[in-house]
């Protein structure tokens, strides 16, 4: 799919009370080691944590509160216009609350898949739905840590056109506290190893039906 923008963000939209209240509130609930998803949840022996960890190394919790949604969803609806994407998009998943420490990261991906959700459950709002829109919250102020930059690969083009000062994108605009970014979820990023620090972000995805 070609598209004239491959994200839209929002400068220091929330507000550092928003930010610091999602990171307390998060920080007190139980934190699980993020996974991709072809490690499922199913308990993973030690020699599958380190085949995860060679993509991803990172901690997370997992929200579902009104007051977090209600919050985000109107710059969702606004990208997704201003961009001039206009997906049809139904719902959102859970919040992902990230906490990247020392030395942890999230190599190149994306976050749709090939086929719908299958829920086994044809009445479960996801199931048949596929990932849309994808949205990450920069809940601390780039100052405050070093490294962990959210890098973008524009891969819509010929191999031997490739020129990184085009295609390899470092989303500088949202590393003041409090900003947004939204994508579709089809478009390749990477979160690098932080240095020093921790940076905690809020990642969301968005649902709908298969593209026609």
């Amino acid at each position: 799919m070609n598209i004239s923008n491959y994200y839209w963000y929002f400068n220091a939209a929330l507000t550092p009370k928003f930010c610091d209240d999602v990171i307390a509130y998060a920080n007190s609930q139980e934190e699980v080691m993020a996974r991709t998803g072809g490690f499922g949840d199913k308990k993973l022996n030690k020699q599958e944590v380190l085949d995860l960890k060679r993509k991803r190394n990172s901690d997370l919790v997992w929200l579902n509160d009104t007051w977090i949604y209600k919050e985000l969803h109107p710059y969702v609806h606004k990208a997704n216009e201003m961009a001039g994407w206009n997906f049809d998009w139904e719902r959102s998943e859970s919040c992902q609350f990230t906490k990247y420490k020392h030395n942890q990261y999230y190599d190149w991906h994306c976050d749709s898949w090939d086929k719908p959700y299958d829920r086994k459950d044809p009445n479960n709002p996801e199931h048949g739905r596929i990932r849309k829109l994808s949205m990450t919250c920069q809940l601390t102020d780039g100052s405050e840590y070093k490294g962990g930059e959210l890098e973008f690969d524009f891969r819509n083009y010929d191999p031997h056109m490739r020129d990184e000062t085009k295609h390899l994108r470092k989303a500088k605009e949202i590393l003041p506290k409090g900003s947004i970014i939204v994508f579709p979820s089809f478009v390749w990023h990477r979160v690098k190893p932080v240095t020093a620090g921790t940076r905690y972000s809020l990642v969301v995805w968005h649902l709908g039906r298969p593209f026609k």
